[in-house]
């Protein structure tokens, strides 16, 4: 997992439900290539088209707020998002994106330094927050060492299934 993540940004408002993320109208969808091409279908229809793995979403407060629908969250890691930046999360979705192995990063006023397009790059060590362009900075929340160990492993299973492996 890299620990310095730098991406191209596309910003978000307030409120951005876990319907907006990933439509319920899919949910009959398994495969997760299938579920990956609804990313973002309810607030950017042209996110798909635009996104390239490694770029980041910005938005205001409230990302993932909804449904438990860890869809949501699996449509944005089979995309291969860099890293979530946001001033709040909904709880159930900042549950599942981390758990998934996918940066979910609190960075209060985050939205108000970018716009979209810009180069972002995010240390997750010290929480650090760059916009390349612009040359401004940002403090984030660190993000807890056990947090890390999840990202770290590519998702909660997989720290698990290497706990199992290898008994402390």
């Amino acid at each position: 997992m890299q620990k310095i993540i730098t991406g191209k940004v596309f910003v978000y408002g307030a409120n951005i439900d876990t319907d907006q993320i990933y439509s319920g109208r899919f949910l009959e969808l398994t495969d997760a290539e299938d579920v990956g091409k609804h990313a973002m279908e309810g607030v950017d229809p042209a996110f798909v088209r635009e996104f390239r793995p490694g770029d980041i979403i910005v938005a205001s407060t409230n990302f993932g707020c909804g449904s438990s629908r860890e869809q949501a969250a699996i449509t944005l890691k089979v995309r291969g998002i860099g890293a979530i930046l946001a001033d709040s999360f909904g709880r159930i979705f900042y549950r599942n994106a981390i758990n998934l192995g996918i940066p979910l990063i609190v960075c209060p006023l985050i939205h108000k330094m970018v716009k979209k397009g810009d180069l972002l790059k995010v240390d997750l060590t010290t929480g650090q927050v760059t916009n390349e362009v612009t040359g401004a900075k940002a403090q984030a929340q660190p993000l807890s060492d056990y947090v890390l160990k999840i990202l770290e492993s590519g998702g909660i299973k997989e720290l698990i299934r290497r706990q199992i492996a290898s008994p402390a």
